[in-house]
C-alpha cells in the first residue's frame, strides 16, 4: 500500500508528526510511506530511513501539485494538518481514502474525518498524529524507538567540530532565537545571566546556536559576551548538519521553537520554556523524545511571578552544573 501523510507546515509540526509516520512504517514494511512537506523538511525527511519518497510542496502551481501527487500512485492519506490547497489537490489527485482531522471547511474533501477537538490539549500534538493513523490501521501499534532519529556519522562531525573550535569539555548550548509556534521566552538579558552563570562554573564549554537567517542576533550575542570563553555556532550547512551535531550535545536550552524539537529528536536532553497558556504550553508542545530528558518551564505573564521562575530555572541550572 502506498500510503501518503502530509504535514506541510513549520519544522517543529513536521517533527511531531514522525512518530505516526515511523509506526506507519513499522506495522508493515511493506508500505510505502509517502510526505507531503515544506521546503525547509525537505533534508530532514530524507535522512529518515522510515520514509520512501518525500514530495515537496513549494507552494507554487497548484495543477503542478496535484500532478506529482497522481503520479505517486497513493492509496490512503493521512493529513495531520490540513488547509483547502492540500485537501483539494489530494481530492483531485483521486486518493481513493483520505483522513484528516474533522476541523475546518477543507474537511469536506476527504473521505475520513476524525474528530480529535486539539483544542482541549486532551494529549501532545504528536500523539494526536499517532492517534489519526488508527484511522487506517485499527490494530496499529504507536509505539516508537527513541530517539526516534540516529546518524552514523554523527559522532565523527561532533568531533571535527569541537576540533576546528578547541573545544575539549561536554557541550551546553543556548538557543536564544524566537521563533515558529513558541509563544514566549526569555530576554537576551536574562540569557545572558543564564549563560555567564554556567561559563562561571568552567565545567561545561557553552554554544550559542543560530539559524541561517539569525546572523545579526549572532552578533549581538557576540557584543554581549565578548569577555567569555563561548562559541558563536551560525548554522549554514544545513538541518541534517544541525541535528547530528546536538545529537552529541550535554544539554540544549531554548524555548519551545524548532530546534528544541529537533533535539528531542536526536535524543539530547533539553531545557525548555514555553508560555503559560494550554494553546502553547508543554502539555501541547512537549516534544517527541524520551520524557525524562525534557525539562519543560511554562513563563508566566505576570511579572513577579515570571522573576520567580527565572530564579528557579537559575537554580536548577547551577543544580545541573554540579
Amino acid at each position: 500500500m502506498n500510503i501518503l501523510v502530509v504535514r506541510t507546515d513549520k519544522l517543529g509540526d513536521f517533527v511531531t508528526a514522525l512518530p505516526a509516520i515511523y509506526v506507519l512504517k513499522k506495522h508493515n514494511p511493506q508500505n510505502r510511506v509517502i510526505v507531503c512537506v515544506a521546503p525547509l523538511n525537505k533534508s530532514l525527511a530524507q535522512s529518515c530511513d522510515f520514509i520512501d519518497e518525500v514530495i515537496v510542496d513549494e507552494g507554487g502551481s497548484f495543477l503542478g501539485f496535484v500532478a506529482k501527487l497522481r503520479e505517486a500512485k497513493i492509496d490512503a492519506s493521512i493529513t495531520l494538518f490540513s488547509n483547502t490547497r492540500v485537501a483539494l489537490a489530494q481530492f483531485l489527485a483521486g486518493i481513493p481514502k483520505r483522513i484528516a482531522p474533522a476541523t475546518k471547511i477543507a474537511q469536506i474533501f476527504y473521505t475520513n474525518r476524525v474528530v480529535q477537538r486539539r483544542s482541549e490539549v486532551k494529549m501532545a500534538e504528536f500523539e494526536y498524529n499517532l492517534e489519526l493513523t488508527r484511522a487506517l490501521f485499527s490494530d496499529i501499534s504507536l509505539e516508537y524507538k527513541k530517539p526516534l532519529l540516529e546518524f552514523n556519522d554523527a559522532k565523527e562531525i561532533y568531533g571535527v567540530f569541537c576540533a576546528n573550535n578547541d573545544i575539549t569539555r561536554e557541550i551546553i548550548a543556548f538557543h536564544v532565537g524566537f521563533g515558529g509556534s513558541s509563544d514566549a521566552n526569555w530576554s537576551l538579558d536574562e540569557y545572558e545571566i543564564l549563560i555567564r552563570a554556567v561559563v562561571k562554573e568552567d565545567k561545561y564549554q557553552v554554544v550559542l546556536t543560530f539559524g541561517p537567517d539569525e546572523k545579526k542576533l549572532c552578533e549581538e550575542m557576540q557584543n554581549r559576551l565578548f569577555d567569555v570563553n563561548a562559541v558563536f555556532y551560525l548554522s549554514l550547512e544545513g538541518l541534517v548538519y544541525f541535528a547530528k551535531l546536538i545529537s552529541n550535545f550535554k544539554l540544549f536550552i531554548s524555548t519551545s521553537t524548532g530546534t528544541y524539537h529537533i533535539a528531542s529528536l536526536v535524543g539530547t536532553p533539553t531545557m525548555t520554556f514555553f508560555a503559560d497558556n494550554l494553546f502553547a504550553s508543554s502539555k501541547r508542545w512537549k516534544s517527541i523524545g524520551d520524557e525524562k530528558l525534557q525539562k519543560h518551564f511554562m513563563i508566566p505573564y505576570d511579572k513577579e511571578k515570571r522573576e520567580e521562575l527565572f530564579e528557579e530555572v537559575k537554580r536548577e541550572l547551577t543544580g545541573l552544573l554540579l
